[in-house]
Order: C-alpha cells, then structure tokens, then sequence
C-alpha cells in the first residue's frame, strides 16, 4: 500500500463526493462523527465457526520459511503452489490467475492473483482478499544497507493472508448462505512511493479482468497488516467514501464481538490500497481493514527487515478473523 500518496487526477474528480457525502476526512485525532449503532436485540442469533488464530499464526510462519514473496524469484513461486494446495485441501474451488505486467522501475513481473471460491454457484457473492506477495525494498529500514533487500512481510502480506486461510478452513466446515471468494492479490507492494498507482498491480490487473466475466459480489473487505499488536483499523477515507455501509457493518460486528479496542471509530485519509481498484474499477463496495496509528502512520517494522514473525500477536489476528467470519456469517 502507499502511505500518503493520493493523485491530483483522483484529487481533482472526488474532492466534490467528500465534500457534499461528509465534508473533508477528519484527521487522526478528531473525535469520529459515527451514526448510531444498529439495535441488535431482535437479531436472529447467527450460528458460525470458531477462527482459531493459533491456526492463523501457523500459516503466517509457513509462508515465511519461503522467503520473502517478491514476484519473479523461486520464493514467490512455491509459496503460490503451496497457497494453491492448501485452498483445494480446503474445499475451494481454486483459480489461477497469471498476468505480466510491468513495475514503475520497468521491471517485468510474473505475478498471479489466486482465488479461491466457496459455493460458486450462489449469486449472492461475499469477496474477502489481501495481498500475499513481499515489498522487494526495505526501504523505511533504519539501516540504509538493507534497503535493497526484500521485506520478510509477516505482517505486511502474511498476516492477511492467514486470516483468510483460516477462514477457508472453517467455510468447509460450515459453508454459510453465501457464495464465498477469498483473492490474493499479487504486487501490491512493488510500488513507487511517488507514484501512487505503481501499487496493488495483482488487484488492478484484476479489476480490468475478472476471473469471471461480469463478476459481482454484494460487498468486499481487504485485509491489510492485521496481525501486530497494538492494531488499530480506522475507518479510511476511501472505504468511506465508496463503501461506507459495509464499513458500518463490520465496525458493528467487531464492537458487539468486543473488539472495539482494534476496530476504532476514527477516520482516516484515504489510503492507496487494493481495495480502491476494487472499488473504483469493478465497483464492488470494498472497505479496507488496515493498521494505521494515530500519529505515528503504520506500524513500527512497516517496509523493515524486522517484519518478521516476532511482530504478529494473536490477539490482533483473532479479533480480525472473528469480525470478518461474523460478517460473512451474517450475510442472506
């Protein structure tokens, strides 16, 4: 994801939606104007599966003794066999999808979105993903050597990754009314920090040519960086923007699971993420679930060699899993 990179083209075309839906996105510390909380008392109670994060944290570690997962290099590769068949153990019906494209440094990269689809004959589609490759720079590194090295990405990457591997585990077990797809998007992280949409190259690429053709889904949620402790996910500015009920939705769910700790009320500015393209492109309401501190930006081994597996928290990962799985779960 990029950080604070927001193109004046997008600048320019969505200022007047901002200012007219609800005004100029609060900064970090301005109390969240949040609409009242939905009653739950008459609600159906919802039977759905137990996420275990202890499962969680085993695919996190997995996917880490690849190596980092930079497109193009032998890492990248097994991992995405090894995702491939652990979908297929799951019961998904798995796709595929290779693209080349280049990166704003001209690189040719072979990259491939995996999808794993749950009940595929349902209409009614649910679509949860987050990116599973590794940044290729460690470029906010304190040491400027290890800048050209690639970022082990247990949190930046694996985390989400793992979360929708579990979540995979328990939709066999109790597949839930909806048609399920969970995407791992493909070169997220091989971006320009000056070049906003040299980001999410697998979602993009995705947007442009989905899996299946006229592709819908009611509603997404991105899982980005979801396992370090001391998370916290605001509600970010794009997700606002064009996916403000789903939004609403998990942010309710997280608060009557008692997650409100991770799941504040507090807005954010719009974040560069692959959820945009899914909005934007596809036009699929998509919310972005996305660590971000107040006042200190991402967490602390952001792009570092120290994103390793010393980062992730399980509490983190089983307020994320359960939230997520609620939604789903609560969907007709």
């Amino acid at each position: 994801m990029e950080q604070t990179g927001i193109s004046i083209a997008r600048l320019r075309s969505g200022i007047w939606i901002l200012l007219l839906g609800w005004g100029l996105f609060s900064c970090e510390n301005e109390p969240a104007k949040t609409p009242p909380a939905t009653p739950t008392e008459n609600r159906a109670p919802v039977t759905r599966p137990a996420f275990s994060a202890d499962t969680a944290f085993s695919f996190i570690a997995q996917q880490l003794t690849f190596g980092p997962r930079v497109p193009n290099s032998s890492a990248h590769i097994q991992c995405a066999k090894w995702l491939e068949s652990q979908f297929i153990a799951f019961g998904a019906q798995v796709t595929m999808q290779p693209a080349s494209v280049t990166a704003w440094n001209g690189d040719r990269l072979s990259i491939v979105n995996i999808i794993a689809s749950y009940r595929p004959e349902v209409p009614k589609r649910v679509m949860l993903s987050a990116h599973w490759d590794s940044r290729p720079f460690a470029d906010q590194d304190d040491n400027p050597e290890n800048h050209d090295d690639p970022v082990p990405a247990a949190n930046d990457g694996a985390s989400g990754v793992a979360v929708l591997l579990e979540i995979a585990r328990q939709l066999q077990a109790l597949p839930p009314d909806v048609g399920v797809d969970l995407m791992l998007w493909d070169a997220e992280d091989y971006g320009n920090p000056g070049s906003p949409d040299s980001y999410a190259l697998g979602s993009q690429h995705w947007a442009k040519n989905p899996h299946v053709p006229q592709y819908r889904a009611a509603f997404g949620i991105n899982l980005d960086m979801v396992g370090a402790a001391g998370a916290e996910f605001p509600r970010e500015g794009y997700s606002m923007l064009y996916a403000s009920q789903v939004v609403q939705n998990v942010w309710e769910a997280a608060r009557e699971l008692g997650h409100g700790q991770y799941f504040v009320s507090r807005r954010h500015d719009p974040i560069v993420d692959d959820h945009l393209y899914i909005n934007q492109i596809a036009q699929i309401p998509m919310a972005d679930v996305i660590d971000i501190r107040p006042g200190s930006g991402f967490f602390g081994a952001w792009h570092t060699l120290d994103d390793d597996l010393s980062q992730i928290n399980k509490a983190t990962l089983q307020a994320v899993g359960e939230t997520v799985l609620a939604v789903v779960y609560q969907a007709k």
